[in-house]
């Protein structure tokens, strides 16, 4: 382990903090999908994820059975959380509006939800952390 390195309390309230993340997903004979997304974690559970079930993350996601997220600051100290695992997907089961709030505030995350709900083929997936990279370089002494 590194001095750099994040605590499992460190990481775990990092990739539960307000961060867009990058989802990644190999693909066949090119390099993997990378995406921005919204998500929701809390410690010690799967990060849960929604999208149409007729997109190519989805489709992927089925495939492909894993994924990896990668969450990071954009301003010095730099840090960031890299979590992969198998992802299960499944019935959309989660609040659009607490994830639209989370995101947006509670004015344009209302207006966000209201203009965008989840339609009969929207999916929620869990990816569910089995291997961890992470840094954080405000530890640098």
């Amino acid at each position: 382990m590194s001095e750099l390195d994040m605590t499992v309390a460190e990481r775990e309230a990092y990739l539960a903090d307000l961060h867009v993340g990058v989802l990644s997903i190999a693909r066949e004979g090119k390099g993997p999908l990378a995406l921005p997304i919204w998500y929701l974690y809390e410690p010690g559970g799967a990060v849960v994820l929604s999208m149409d079930g007729a997109s190519l993350k989805a489709r992927l996601l089925g495939a492909r059975g894993r994924a990896t997220l990668t969450v990071q600051t954009e301003t010095p100290p730099y840090k960031y959380v890299m979590v992969e695992g198998p992802v299960t997907i499944g019935e959309y089961d989660h609040d659009s509006l607490a994830l639209a709030t989370r995101y947006l505030g509670p004015e344009m995350g209302a207006w966000y939800a209201t203009r965008n709900p989840a339609g009969s083929d929207s999916v929620t997936a869990r990816l569910h952390p089995e291997q961890w990279l992470t840094i954080d370089y405000g530890k640098m002494t």
